[in-house]
């Protein structure tokens, strides 16, 4: 009987430990997730490109700051749609550092209102973020028409 109670006594530590373990490591995470990288864009909301012409092409520098204690790496970067091109910094962003992501919108093909996103994955929480444009295609005039006006 004795060895009964003492096993379940050592059972019971055990699980004691367990728990504060499991405790620690969450409060580790927590304590290190205000310390991850923070990716801050300086334009907040969706960018207008405006009105363009049908085959333009335009581009667009989205400013960010990593706002972390640790250095900002950016994975990969996924757009909405082929039309769209993103290039990005390669080397890790340093706490308190600023870079661009900049961002070529193709409109060949295009027209009418286009709404694009191009999604940033990083080692950030959460793993990636958003930036949106959008703009107003209009038809390029009909080369034919033209000519014989």
């Amino acid at each position: 009987m004795k060895r009964i109670i003492f096993g379940i006594f050592l059972i019971g530590i055990g699980l004691t430990s367990c728990d504060r373990s499991n405790k620690s490591a969450a409060a580790e995470t927590e304590e290190y997730a205000d310390k991850l990288p923070k990716i801050v864009f300086a334009d907040e909301g969706v960018y207008d490109f405006g009105t363009i012409t049908e085959g333009q092409v335009v581009e667009r520098d989205f400013k960010f700051k990593n706002e972390g204690s640790f250095p900002l790496i950016i994975s990969n970067i996924n757009v909405s749609c082929g039309c769209t091109t993103p290039e990005w910094p390669k080397q890790p962003i340093e706490p308190g550092k600023e870079s661009t992501i900049k961002v070529r919108f193709n409109s060949a093909g295009k027209r009418g209102e286009q709404n694009k996103t191009v999604t940033v994955y990083a080692n950030t929480k959460p793993e990636y973020t958003e930036l949106a444009f959008r703009a107003l295609v209009k038809p390029k005039a009909d080369s034919t028409q033209t000519a014989s006006k």
